[in-house]
């Protein structure tokens, strides 16, 4: 888990979804020198064990932050993805694409929309790391939670339809699709709440907030009763979907680095940030104005959550997204490390580093509404 944590600290970090820049993130590249491997033996490899796999190979490299290098591989016939671990010394169970292949194949076995997977190989011969290859789904990804390439009268049916997909989710019995021991159930928000609490105390470089403070210390006395388990995809937003190139319908859940067994309500409710999250930090909808756009209300997507997923109520709602944003000024606090330090990796280092104190405060106010 500390690996998965260095991952979503990273992602972050590049700005992977966290900017309603999308030109990014968006479309392919010449594979980058530090990320070149060897054709010649990945054609091999394919024709030896994928099914049908007919050359010649073309290889690109995608654009965008994601911590495990991604590659779209086209033939005459078809085109695939291949993720792979990068190259170089890598932290201890950290870009773990066997996991990610797991996660895939077990949910598409549960009729769960994702690529599927093709074959993985751990032979670090073949390209220099660990990878394996998808299918490649062709879609739409929206970057900006207001929808404004969608016309009006459409918005509600595509939120609808990523509401409809994360009850799915969490709906799936993860023993029966062979995911059993893809985490450890029980205790998510103390485990969670610990790591990221000592992040936050380890990192003297960054510095103290009150807010901070506050919350390290009311969260973990304020965890509510009971314990649910469910896959949890850990990074669930609207970019992260390949909506129908024309239809409110989603057609895969991408990037499952961070992906566990975990509380289904702490995964929702980071979907619903979107609600109280300010779009120059990520792409939410803070400030919005949902009536004129014609988005859903953050009580009618709530309310379409629990219908889907058999639940009368949502208690302790408040605490959940509180937990959330604590989470995320987590991570950007230790991105404020890495500026200060002079190690972070990318450009928008510096402007997560800055938006720290206003998640603290967003997630303290919301402990305020817990108390309502």
């Amino acid at each position: 888990m500390v690996a998965r944590q260095e991952d979503q600290t990273r992602s972050c970090e590049s700005g992977r979804g966290m900017s309603t820049n999308s030109d990014a993130n968006i479309g392919t590249t010449p594979v980058r020198d530090a990320y070149r491997f060897d054709e010649a033996a990945l054609l091999a490899w394919m024709e030896a064990n994928i099914e049908d796999f007919a050359g010649p190979l073309t290889v690109e490299q995608f654009k965008g932050g994601q911590s495990n290098p991604t590659y779209k591989l086209t033939t005459p016939s078809r085109a695939y993805v291949l993720r792979r671990k990068p190259p170089g010394e890598l932290l201890k169970g950290a870009h773990d694409v066997e996991r990610e292949a797991q996660v895939l194949t077990g949910l598409g076995k549960a009729g769960f929309p994702v690529a599927r997977v093709y074959a993985l190989c751990t032979d670090d011969a073949v390209i220099g790391t660990w990878f394996y290859v998808m299918e490649m789904v062709e879609g739409r990804i929206f970057w900006d939670a207001t929808l404004p390439e969608v016309e009006r009268a459409d918005r509600p049916a595509y939120f609808d339809a990523m509401n409809a997909v994360i009850a799915q989710l969490h709906n799936v019995d993860y023993r029966a699709v062979g995911l059993g021991d893809y985490g450890r159930p029980g205790n998510y928000f103390a485990r969670q709440i610990s790591r990221w609490s000592k992040q936050y105390r380890d990192d003297v470089d960054a510095g103290r907030d009150p807010n901070m403070d506050a919350l390290v210390e009311w969260l973990p006395a304020n965890i509510p009763a009971g314990e649910e388990a469910a896959i949890v995809h850990g990074d669930c937003r609207i970019d992260n979907m390949i909506f129908h190139p024309t239809e409110p319908h989603v057609l895969a859940v991408i990037d499952w680095e961070l992906s566990t067994l975990g509380h289904p309500l702490a995964d929702f409710t980071y979907n619903a940030m979107m609600y109280y999250m300010p779009p120059h930090i990520v792409a939410g909808l803070a400030g919005a104005d949902l009536e004129a756009l014609n988005l859903p209300s953050e009580a009618d997507y709530v309310a379409a959550y629990c219908r889907r997923t058999g639940r009368g109520e949502f208690p302790n709602y408040h605490f959940y997204m509180a937990f959330n944003f604590f989470r995320m000024a987590a991570i950007f606090h230790g991105i404020k490390g890495r500026v200060l330090r002079g190690t972070a990796a990318s450009a928008q280092a510096a402007d997560r580093a800055k938006a720290f104190p206003e998640l603290a405060n967003i997630a303290w106010a919301l402990v305020a509404r817990t108390r309502d």
